[in-house]
Parts: C-alpha cells; structure tokens; sequence
C-alpha cells in the first residue's frame, strides 16, 4: 500500500513518526529493507510502539538474517518472530577448515577477545572474490600495475593526476568470466552480479534464528533442497506467538468506524430506504440490504465498527457510488448493487445474497379469440401425427391376425381396408362392436385401448384448461419485436442495463422510473400513450412489482444471466473472504427466510400471471412411453403370428409356389398372398355349419364351437358361423361334404359314390325337407 524511506541517521523521534503513522493503516504487513544497525534500532522503537504484537507481521530482506550475530539480546528480543532470508552456504569440509583457520587467526591476533564468532556469509564471499582476483590476474598475465600519465597540459584536480591502469579492462574481462567452487558456493557473475544458488529463510525465535525453508530461482520456496520436498514453510511463530496465522490487515485501525456508503433511492424503498433526519440529526436507514448486511457483521469471528453514511447522488448512477471505494472516500457500499465484470475491474466483491438476472415485465390482456381450430391446439404436431400412425398401424395388425380366421374381417378389398381405420378409431370412445378370435388380436387391444384412455384423458384435460383457464395473454413476449415495432421500453434509473438496452436496438425510445407505481402506470398506458410497452429491470425489483400487482401484469422472455447483489469492499480487501463466507451461512440458515418475508412478504401470498400464460401443448415426449410399448407389443405380436402362419402352412405354400408361373420372387408372393387371403378352414370358427342354415339358404349361427368340438367325431356344435365361400360353390374341390339328417333317414353314400352325386344328393334332400329341423351338425373337410 506505501513505503517510505528512513535516512540512515534517523534519531527514535524519526522512527517513531514513521511506525505511527503505518499503525494508523488497516494493513498489518512490513517488510523492512535496511543496514543491520539500523534494522536493530527500527525494531526496538516498533516492540515499544506495540507493533511486535500478535496480528502483525515483519518481513526483513537479508540486510538483518546476515548479520545476526551482530545483534545485542535486547535487539534479537525485539526482533521476535521476524521472518528474514539470508544466502546459504552448504556446511562442506572446506567451509569447516576455512572457519577453524579463520577463528585460529583471530585468537592469535586477538588473544583479549573472550568470544570469537564463526565466519558470517560475508566473509565467505570476500575470499571466494580475492581469489577470483588473483585468478583473473593469473589468466590475464597482469603482472604489474603498469598506469599511465595523463597527457594532459595542467591537472585541474588531484584526480585529474591518477594514471590509467594499462590492464585495467584485461583484469576486468578475466574477473567476469571467472568461473570456480568457491566457499560460499559456486562463484559466476552475471551482469556483474553474483549469483546465489538458494536463499535460506529463517525465522527469529529466541537467540538466533531458526530455518524455515529455502528459495531457489528454479524452484521458488521448499522446507528443504531435495527434489520432492513440500513447496511450503515450516511453521512460522509470529509476533505474539498466535494460533492461527495474522490475518494481515485490521478492520478498523486506531479503533475508527468503517465508512459505509448507502444509495439514497427514489422508490424500491424495500431494499434500502434512507428515510428522513431525526431530531438529533441522524438518519434511520432501514431496508433488507442493511438488515442482511448488520446479520453478516454479527457473524464474524471479530469485532468491526462501522456507521452507514447516505450517498444522494446513487440515483443517477451506481457507478458513482462504487468509485467511492475505488477513490478511497468510503470503506464498503451496501446496497442493491449488481456485480458486474466492468465494477469487479476496480473494486471487490462479496458472494450475492439475491438472485441474479434481469427480465422483461408487460402488462397481459383478455384472449378473446375464438378459433374454430383451438380444438387442434392441446396436442403439438407431432403427438398428432404419432397417434395417427398409431391407430393405423394398431388396425393393420389387429386385421393381419383376425382375416383369415373372422368373418368380421372379411369382405371386398374396400371394406377390408375401411375396417382397418374403423376398427382402431372406433377405440377412441370404445364403440368397436367386432369380435376378436385371436388371443394375439385380444392382447394388442387391450394394450392400445390403455394408451387410448391416457391419450383422451390428457386432451380432454388439455382442452378444458385452454377453454376455461388461459384467460390472460401477453401483450408481447419478445424483445426483437419491440425493436421492429418500434414501441419504447421503460427502466430503473441508475441501473446497470441501459447501456445493455442501448446495444439491444432501442436506443431513443428509452423512459427511466424509479417506483413501481410508475412502472405501472407506464405499463397501463402503453407505449402509443406516452407509457412504455415493456419494463426491463431486474428480477428482485420485478418480483417486488408483481407481489404488490397481482394481475394484470407478467415476467416474460429469457432471463438474462447477472451475479445478483453484493457488498463492495476495496481491491484485495480481506474482509471479503470473511463476509463471503458469513454470506453463506446465514444463507443455509432461517435467518435470510425471516428478513426476506419482513420485507418482501409471504412469496405466496400473490401468485405470479406467469404460470397462466404460455402453451400447455402435449408434446410427443410425454407420451413417447406409451407408444413404445404399444409399438413394441404389436411388433411382437405381428411376428408371433407371421411365424405360426408360414410355419403351420409351410406345405400348402410350398404346393402354391410349385402350381405359379413367373419368376420365383413373384410366383412365391402370389402364392403366399393367395393363400394368407382364403379362410383358415382349420379354424374353430369356420369348422362347423349348421343344416338347417345350409337348407333355408340362411348365414350359420355365430357361436364358435367348444374346446371339445371335433371335425373327426362329429361333435355337434350349439351354433355355427355363416357357410363359408368353399361351402357355397366356391369350396375347394379336393374337399367333400357329409351329412345326415335323422328325420329323414339320410346318411352319406357309402362305397365309391361320387362326390358329386353325393352333393346332388344333399341338396336335393335338403330341398324336399321344406321346414323340417335338422338334428345333426354337417361337417366339411378336405379330403
């Protein structure tokens, strides 16, 4: 946030000027950057000042780790859970000889010192550079200084005097590209300036300091040098040895409020209302912004002073007001302030506490239209041509099943495919009177007759609820065609979205409010009337709108996607993390339900048009279930039967196939179709007739014979179907008919009479019985 320079010399008052004025900042956070007798003077006047306490933090460039053994007790005691860096030097056998050799030295030529510390990382580098020197020289071949006289006519100054060393620039050249394994490591300059392998970091505690980890340039921070280390410090004691790590920055330093700055609103009161001065000068400022924003503070782990001081210019536009913590006038803003990417760029935000988005608010009128088609409109497109295949495919395999074995399904090729339709619409209201002689026919029925009740229960649902309940339409439900109409639109004053509009189209046609008694009227009035034919705002003012305007008016078009509201605090604020997070808190908790109705009511207390209006069309994909099992249930049973059929008549075909004439493809569909279109003559119901019926030229009863029945023992049926084609002069000729008539003493010829005197016979017998009852079911069976 700031740094300031402090002259070499200075005296405590200096010093205590300087420390008085960074504890008077919200930022806890030093780092100091001096000469070690200056650091051990700076950090006394600090520790008297109270700034070596728990929540600060000190930071010391390696002008302080260098040198600790430099420092008095009462320095090091002041320094206490400092964090500072110093270069490191690898403890080798020759850094151990060189320190033994130098500690050596130093008794032998001061043999009165009662202590001799060990070699600092200094002194390292002074003997790693003299040798550097000597051996550039070496290398370079400088044996003499060799200067040379200026060739100058009068010297102004002394220096003017100095020769010029003759290999001044051949020693320096072999200095840079000096290159060896030196104590402090290994020495290479570069630009001029060594290079350090690692930086050690160590932190001050008791008597000296303690590592904490290395730096390096190709690797930045580890707890120790190896590959794999952990790339974070050991545990570091701060001043005043806390628990948790410092925070780094105070709420309010020197015990002084927060400036919260509030918006001063014209209308939409509910979310901060300012209200009018007291009395005693002050403001009561209330709304549910402010109430959530006080529940947020309770929550925090400290304790933060703050007062709300009213901005009167918000009304224009927000953006003034957030530039007032960009520019350092007010600590936070509260209010209904839209996170937005543009505000983020020069402030911070907390997580919302509304909802986000913003939408489009019009006014909805009577639907008096009365289509003579709205009968067509409770099932989309799709669903109706579905349900057609679906009838249709349904009385196509229910006909495949039942033609060859159900007089009912019987007749001229017309009527055949008139019942195809008739049979499966006839469902519709359960009218179909045919009866059905497969069980394979009776399953698919039953399954198409469920979809049937589902598919007209819906529609009439449907139906009604257009006819009775959509009553209320929108005026209009797209923003494009507000643009191409030209209508104007209306909007909050000082919101976020007018430019957003502006982008949209509408440009000059664009009216501010700022209550919504004014949306209303403008909404009323229309856009032709000097009214608005829309309102763009957000979606917590428009849900305030409709929880105090019930009818008459709706949210409609897509909701365009925002951050909600937050609080704004200062670019890198630590607080933001903190209030975040109580944010959520109280959002899990009841607490946020209670402030929500205090202000904006019971949600349910006025229902929303919007749910009245729209399509409630039935699509396909709600009953795509349905037709998947009928679909595949009748699939299954038009297969079963195709197998029984080629299968049980596999001689017959092949016999048909044989008699053709064509190709083989051809002949074999001919003989497969002729064959499928005769009556299944092996059917119950086409087994037996009855005599009476043969001789009054009358159709044959209509039961079907018992399970007992036999075409082998003649048993008699209590009823009959109507003769079939083959019995009436169309029946095949490689079949013959018995009879017998007990009343008249008739029974069939026996021996080798031919079948067609015996045909005579029968016809001529049942001529002459006039009125008489047969007794005795005749059969019919191929010979």
């Amino acid at each position: 946030m700031d740094r300031t320079a402090v002259p070499t010399d200075a005296t405590d008052d200096r010093l205590d000027a300087v420390l008085y004025r960074f504890k008077g900042m919200p930022t806890r956070v030093f780092v100091v950057h001096m000469r070690s007798s200056l650091a051990g003077q700076f950090f006394r006047r600090a520790k008297m000042l109270g700034m070596m306490s728990e929540g600060y933090v000190w930071v010391s460039t390696d002008g302080v780790g260098i040198f600790m053994d430099r420092y008095s007790p009462e320095e090091v005691d002041a320094m206490q859970g400092v964090v500072s860096l110093r270069p490191y030097v690898q403890e080798t056998d020759t850094v151990k000889n060189f320190s033994a050799r130098f500690k050596a030295r130093l008794r032998l030529e001061n043999y009165t010192a009662d202590y001799v510390r060990e070699p600092t990382v200094v002194r390292f580098w002074a003997y790693d550079t003299a040798w550097a020197i000597a051996a550039a020289a070496e290398a370079a071949g400088v044996t003499s200084p060799a200067f040379q006289t200026p060739q100058m006519s009068m010297a102004l100054t002394d220096l003017d005097r100095l020769g010029v060393s003759a290999t001044g620039t051949t020693l320096l050249n072999a200095v840079l590209n000096t290159t060896f394994e030196g104590l402090a490591g290994k020495f290479r300059l570069v630009d001029g300036q060594l290079q350090l392998p690692a930086y050690e970091v160590v932190n001050i505690i008791g008597q000296g300091a303690r590592t904490v980890g290395f730096w390096r340039p190709e690797s930045g921070i580890s707890q120790d040098l190896n590959a794999g280390s952990a790339k974070t410090l050991k545990q570091i004691l701060w001043p005043g040895e806390p628990r948790d790590t410092p925070k780094g920055w105070t709420v309010s330093p020197n015990g002084h409020k927060l400036r919260v700055n509030v918006p001063t609103k014209r209308g939409f009161t509910q979310f901060v209302d300012v209200g009018n001065v007291s009395t005693t000068g002050n403001r009561n400022i209330t709304g549910y912004c402010i109430d959530v924003f006080d529940e947020v503070m309770k929550n925090l782990p400290y304790p933060v002073h703050y007062e709300y001081v009213p901005y009167p210019d918000s009304s224009e536009s927000y953006e003034k007001l957030v530039n007032q913590v960009n520019m350092q006038k007010a600590d936070v803003v509260v209010g209904d302030v839209t996170i937005t990417a543009d505000r983020m760029a020069e402030v911070d935000f907390t997580m919302p506490f509304t909802e986000s988005g913003w939408s489009m608010l019009v006014a909805v009128q009577k639907d008096t239209s009365t289509s003579m088609w709205i009968f067509l409109q409770p099932l989309t497109t799709s669903l109706w041509l579905a349900s057609l295949i679906f009838f249709c495919f349904t009385g196509f395999v229910v006909w495949v099943i039942e033609h060859r074995i159900n007089p009912e399904f019987r007749g001229t090729p017309w009527q055949q495919f008139g019942l195809i339709f008739y049979f499966a619409f006839s469902t519709l209201v359960f009218s179909h009177k045919e009866k059905l002689e497969s069980n394979l026919s009776r399953f698919v029925v039953i399954i198409w007759v469920f979809v049937v009740l589902i598919l007209t229960s819906s529609y009439t649902a449907s139906l009604t609820s257009m006819l009775t309940v959509q009553k209320l339409q929108p005026t209009v439900t797209d923003a494009r065609e507000l643009v191409r109409r030209g209508e104007y639109i209306g909007f909050q004053e000082g919101t976020f979205i007018e430019p957003l509009l502006k982008k949209m189209g509408f440009q000059d046609r664009m009216r501010s409010y700022s209550t919504a008694d004014q949306y209303a009227d403008a909404l009323s009035k229309g856009s032709a009337n000097g009214g608005v034919a829309a309102i763009f705002d957000e979606i917590p003012y428009l849900k305030i709108f409709l929880s105090q305007y019930c009818d008459g008016y709706t949210m409609v078009g897509p909701i365009y996607k925002t951050d909600g509201f937050g609080f704004v605090f200062p670019k890198g604020s630590p607080m933001v993390a903190d209030v975040s997070r109580a944010i959520l808190t109280l959002a899990e908790g009841e607490n946020i339900a209670q402030i929500e109705k205090k202000w904006f009511g019971d949600p349910g207390s006025c229902q929303s048009q919007s749910s009245a209006v729209g399509s409630s069309n039935l699509s396909f994909r709600s009953f795509g279930g349905l037709f998947l099992i009928t679909g595949v249930v009748s699939s299954a049973m038009l297969l079963i039967y195709l197998v029984t059929f080629f299968y049980g008549e596999r001689d017959e075909l092949r016999a048909a196939e044989a008699a053709g004439s064509g190709s083989p493809s051809l002949r074999r569909l001919r003989a497969w179709m002729q064959h499928y279109d005769r009556k299944d003559l092996k059917s119950p119901t086409f087994r037996t007739f009855n005599d009476e019926s043969v001789r009054n030229g009358s159709e044959y009863a209509t039961r079907t014979p018992g399970w007992f029945d036999s075409p082998c023992n003649g048993g008699v049926a209590a009823g009959a179907n109507r003769i079939p084609e083959e019995a009436v002069g169309g029946m095949s000729p490689f079949s013959v008919s018995r009879s017998s008539e007990s009343n008249a003493g008739i029974s069939p010829p026996a021996g080798d009479t031919p079948a067609s005197e015996f045909e005579n016979s029968f016809e001529r017998r049942a001529g002459e019985a006039g009125t008489s009852q047969p007794q005795q079911i005749n059969l019919a069976t191929p010979v």
